[in-house]
């Protein structure tokens, strides 16, 4: 059975570029009792220092015992501290490299205490904007001895690295499925791993089905899933299954074969919906979804994939959203 969780701050206040208050600030016991209150829900994401720091950890302990929820993961917050805006673990100050492992141990040390065995890195300042701006050899090699720091602390807790290809940096080096595994592998230790944001897979135009099973063929390397929506253009972070309805059903296919256990974490920032009915949205989305994958039946799909025919592909996924197989 899917497990859902959110990013806590979906249900906070939310800026773009242009307007910085399309919501309301809420406290952070307001953000879990909205957790509480969305059906489904039965985890949460916490961001470093937006929610959590190492001085309230025996809060947040009793806010997830007092809403029922489970911390899924920490994001150390490596892309909207100043100063990281230059690059956390690829900063061309070595002192500022050092901190960001410093802040992200920290964080390990948190979810430790937390019982929470995850931590989801989305590091979006380590990159470029202009071409000979970047020592790409050097700066790779950084970030690899970074994460390694980081994974090396605390081997219980696994480090999931977030893709994504551009913003707020134009080339971010953790771009696509692949760099992130790479970089990953490049660390030589088993507890680093790729979260597949389903958005930003879709920036990088890649199939996100196929990116599933690369990581799992890989060791096992998918360690986390971020769901939300977009044009392939943007990170528009839209309700899941409202652009990609039919690449969302082959995901679920795959998850499953792939033996994926973890959480489906919604990763939304909805600007103009109301937080709580765009993220229970998702969920219901995902769940009607779900129901149309059971409905194809795993056999089915497996005869099918063994011929090719797309036509055929095309009915068995037809007939299953109309409730029309027989």
């Amino acid at each position: 059975m899917d497990k859902y969780s959110v990013i806590i701050s979906n249900f906070g206040n939310r800026a773009d570029r242009f307007l910085t208050g399309y919501g309301e600030d809420r406290t952070l016991k307001q953000l879990f009792e909205a957790a509480q209150r969305t059906e489904g829900l039965g985890g949460v994401e916490l961001v470093g220092t937006w929610h959590i720091t190492e001085r309230n950890v025996a809060e947040i302990g009793r806010l997830l015992r007092d809403h029922g929820l489970k911390l899924v993961s920490i994001i150390p917050d490596h892309f909207a501290t100043l100063v990281y805006s230059r690059g956390a673990f690829t900063s061309k100050d070595p002192a500022v490299r050092a901190q960001a492992v410093r802040d992200t141990q920290v964080m390990m040390d948190a979810a430790a205490e937390l019982s929470c065995d995850l931590l989801n890195i989305w590091n979006g300042q380590d990159g470029y904007d202009y071409s000979f701006q970047s020592d790409y050899q050097v700066e790779r090699d950084w970030l690899v001895e970074g994460i390694r720091a980081c994974a090396a602390y605390r081997p219980e807790i696994r480090i999931s690295l977030e893709y994504k290809p551009k913003e707020p940096r134009t080339h971010s080096f953790l771009g696509t499925a692949a760099g992130a595994l790479l970089v990953a592998q490049e660390t030589g230790l088993p507890n680093v791993g790729v979260t597949i944001d389903v958005g930003h897979a879709f920036v990088a135009y890649e199939n996100v089905a196929e990116s599933v099973v690369i990581l799992s063929r890989a060791g096992g390397k998918l360690f986390h899933m971020h769901m939300n929506d977009n044009y392939r253009l943007w990170d528009d972070d839209m309700i899941v299954g409202t652009v990609h309805t039919i690449e969302y059903l082959e995901l679920l296919y795959w998850l499953d074969r792939v033996g994926y256990q973890g959480f489906l974490s919604l990763d939304q920032y909805p600007y103009r919906e109301e937080p709580e009915d765009a993220i229970a949205e998702s969920i219901g989305w995902l769940r009607a979804l779900r129901t149309i994958v059971d409905r194809m039946g795993a056999e089915r799909v497996g005869e099918l994939l063994k011929t090719g025919d797309a036509a055929a592909a095309s009915r068995l996924v037809r007939q299953a959203m109309m409730d029309e197989l027989k």
